[in-house]
């Protein structure tokens, strides 16, 4: 939440005078039907996203088994509420509240005009699986790390970790005053 021109409020950590604020985080895994490809722990998302050379990738989402939403595009994104305010809002999705820690399941670039932005208790669990999209390969980013490669027949998993992320708040600034510093003032 610092500005590079407060950074002498870092002198209130050894001092104890901060807060602790818990931030929801997703544990994703990736499997092929028998056995487990990769998992990683996210604070902000977990991105689907077609190749360089791809035109568009077959998404299909589903959330506890049941499908949510099918198009094809450029990926989807599974983001946290911190998260909501990178990637995931880029792409249209919502700016969530990180003390409603729902997650946010937000198409990038659909080619279907009733693929939009769903916002999902975080007791969810999602499932996203990659359909057919010829010779070229679908990839994984979690929090904007190194691309994992996704064949035909891995299904993604996401849901809410065990995990908590807390984060050092030195200011009492409420989320809104952040927002609006961040987004409105720097349009001005």
């Amino acid at each position: 939440e610092l500005e590079s021109g407060e950074l002498e409020l870092l002198r209130k950590i050894p001092r104890g005078e901060y807060t602790l604020e818990p931030r929801s985080m997703l544990d994703v895994t990736v499997t092929n039907g028998t056995q487990t490809l990769f998992h990683e722990t996210a604070l902000n998302d977990a991105v689907i996203t077609k190749g360089a050379i791809a035109r568009v990738v077959q998404v299909s989402v589903y959330c506890d088994n049941v499908e949510a939403t099918s198009f094809s595009g450029d990926g989807v994104i599974i983001a946290t509420p911190t998260g909501s305010t990178a990637y995931s809002m880029s792409a249209g999705g919502p700016i969530v509240e990180p003390l409603a820690k729902n997650l946010i399941i937000s198409p990038i670039c659909a080619h279907a005009m009733l693929a939009k932005t769903i916002v999902v208790s975080p007791e969810r669990v999602i499932s996203v699986k990659v359909g057919k999209i010829g010779r070229h390969n679908a990839y994984l980013s979690v929090d904007g790390g190194r691309a994992f490669r996704l064949n035909p027949g891995d299904t993604i998993t996401t849901k809410a970790s065990q995990k908590v992320t807390k984060l050092v708040r030195l200011k009492q600034t409420s989320f809104f005053e952040i927002l609006n510093k961040k987004f409105i003032d720097r349009q001005r």
